[in-house]
């Protein structure tokens, strides 16, 4: 089949990243010598550079590792709600829903200690070795990409107005940087530097290095500089200026954690996924839900996979989160979830419907409607989907970058950074990024599995994915896009499982190329948190044979453009060959696959 760049194999290493650039940076220190976790690591800071609309060093990051002869592990780098981030005290300023932005929304940062725990347990390199693509990056400058300029442009207006380190960074001369123009952070480079100072100055040793910049982080001069600028009261979402509640007590209490991936077996594969403070089980359970029969690319298969995808996220919102129990062995069981696809008919359901594991009753928050609270709302974009949005008040909705790396010693690692985009926070002025804003996913009611809960993480969408043949790891991939990630991933991984191999091999590209979807038919993670009952976005290669038959069955179908869904990386190892490949999302323009 036409593909639009060749699934690339080679058997030395290979990297896949949203940017050409970070995928570059981790092919280097392959080259060099360094094995894939080296890579992924030099690779996640240089995307904090180069896509800074879609993430940044205050943002967190979920890692999925498969070390060569061990089991897959998650690296948790989701920082939890601060001490004083309580339900109460949001109530006590006149708040029903966290702010989209603003040091308000801000959890503690966790993709620094992530990125450098993954160094120094699973890495070889040194901390300079990593950091020098970044740092070049950013002190030299990086030819900036369409979006980025395009996503500055957008909030121009709060930058010169509110928030002004924020302007004097990406409005320099008055504008938003043109598409190849360059465009620097030498603040951030000078951030960068001093850690690397402070770091070589405890020790001649790799690991005592590390510790050192983990410390620098949590409770040095970064750490001072972030409570400073979170202190100060910020314009956000909500129309008011709030102050944020982020302390060094906070920060100096957080580390990342290692974690047991939750896994699902369909049909000789194993998928690993982080827990359910993600929306990783959602992908599982969307698994659980197909039948036996299933036959790929038909209007009834595209059917099947939306009604399933409602009843996942229905159980997303009732039953998972940081703050409560989570009864995942029950919503991942083979009874569980036959129940649940005796619901899946002809026809198209709109209502949310969440179900009741053990025979527990389901409770959502009073935000999440059955009849839907986006009805008077403009239907979501059909172009670009995935990219951040910002409404006319000024409402902002982030995105995401991805990067997967193999190594020709087997280690693998799908990675998904995000938070901390241009667009949350204004820029903290002595470090060159700003905050996170994760907290915006919680909820300010007591009692659901994501109650905003001071010490607990935000359920994050952010869901990297590791998959096994055999109880070997073939395959690491994943997208950005919120909601749409365990959409857009889902249909990737069929279209892998269940295609015929090109060249020996699985054909990574063309399951990324092949015409995606997602639908928004229960509640948004970000804020205002709205849901569009029945709407189903598709890209118009999908064929009018299924457009036509998905309205037949009662599904409210918006067509976008051909090259609009899903911003899909992903690389595999055959265990029986040692043969890699990679591929990359061609939609954008951005992502792309390096290996040899």
């Amino acid at each position: 089949m036409f593909t639009s760049r060749p699934t690339l194999q080679g058997t030395h290493g290979m990297a896949s990243s949203t940017h050409w650039l970070a995928s570059s940076s981790a092919m280097a220190v392959l080259e060099e010598g360094g094995n894939a976790f080296d890579a992924a690591v030099a690779a996640g800071f240089v995307l904090q550079v180069v896509e800074p609309h879609l993430n940044g060093p205050g943002g967190e990051v979920p890692i999925i590792i498969a070390p060569t002869g061990d089991s897959p592990q998650v690296i948790c780098g989701q920082g939890p709600a601060p001490a004083a981030a309580t339900i109460e005290h949001f109530q006590s300023l006149g708040l029903d829903l966290v702010p989209g932005t603003g040091p308000l929304a801000a959890p503690v940062p966790g993709a620094f200690d992530a990125w450098l725990l993954l160094l120094r347990d699973h890495g070889t390199r040194s901390l300079r070795d990593v950091l020098e693509f970044a740092i070049g990056y950013a002190e030299n400058g990086h030819p900036a990409v369409e979006r980025v300029g395009a996503a500055i442009e957008t909030v121009s207006e709060l930058f010169q107005h509110e928030w002004t380190t924020s302007a004097q960074l990406y409005l320099a001369g008055g504008r938003a940087p043109r598409p190849g123009e360059l465009l620097k952070n030498p603040t951030l480079a000078q951030t960068w530097r001093r850690v690397l100072a402070e770091a070589e100055a405890a020790g001649a040793d790799r690991e005592v290095q590390i510790e050192a910049a983990r410390r620098c982080w949590r409770e040095g001069f970064i750490a001072e500089e972030l409570v400073k600028f979170a202190a100060q009261p910020v314009m956000d979402t909500s129309g008011e200026r709030h102050a944020g509640v982020l302390t060094g007590d906070d920060l100096a209490s957080f580390t990342a954690t290692y974690e047991q991936p939750v896994s699902y077996d369909w049909r000789g594969w194993t998928v690993c996924k982080a827990g359910p403070w993600s929306q990783g089980p959602a992908f599982l359970q969307q698994l659980a839900l197909l039948p036996e029969e299933l036959e790929y690319a038909t209007p009834d298969y595209v059917h099947v996979l939306i009604e399933g995808t409602k009843l996942a996220m229905a159980d997303r919102e009732a039953w998972y989160g940081d703050a409560a129990e989570v009864p995942l062995r029950t919503l991942l069981s083979a009874e569980y979830n036959a129940q649940r696809r005796e619901l899946i008919g002809e026809q198209a359901s709109w209502e949310l419907r969440p179900g009741s594991p053990g025979g527990r009753e389901p409770r959502l928050s009073r935000y999440t409607l059955q009849r839907g609270d986006a009805a008077d709302q403009p239907a979501a974009p059909t172009a670009g989907a995935g990219e951040p949005t910002i409404a006319a008040n000024g409402a902002t909705s982030g995105d995401t970058c991805h990067v997967d790396v193999v190594d020709r010693w087997g280690n693998m690692i799908a990675a998904t950074p995000s938070g901390g985009w241009l667009q949350a926070n204004p820029v903290v002025p002595a470090l060159g990024f700003p905050l996170s804003t994760r907290l915006q996913m919680t909820w300010l009611e007591p009692g659901l599995p994501n109650s905003l809960t001071p010490g607990r993480r935000p359920r994050t969408t952010l869901t990297p994915s590791l998959a096994l043949r055999d109880g070997e790891p073939v395959m690491a991939f994943g997208t950005p896009g919120g909601d749409q990630q365990d959409q857009w991933s889902l249909h990737f991984f069929l279209a892998v499982a269940l295609r015929e191999p090109v060249r020996g091999g699985l054909d990574l590209q063309g399951a990324i190329d092949a015409p995606n979807w997602h639908n928004e038919s229960f509640p948004g993670s970000f804020y205002p948190r709205l849901r569009r009952p029945g709407r189903v976005v598709v890209e118009s290669r999908i064929g009018e044979t299924v457009v036509d038959e998905l309205r037949r069955r009662g599904h409210d179908v918006a067509v976008g453009d051909p090259w609009s869904e899903g911003r899909l990386c992903a690389v595999a190892r055959d265990p029986r060959t040692g043969v890699l490949s990679a591929a990359a999302n061609p939609r954008g323009m951005q992502g792309y696959a390096v290996g040899r």
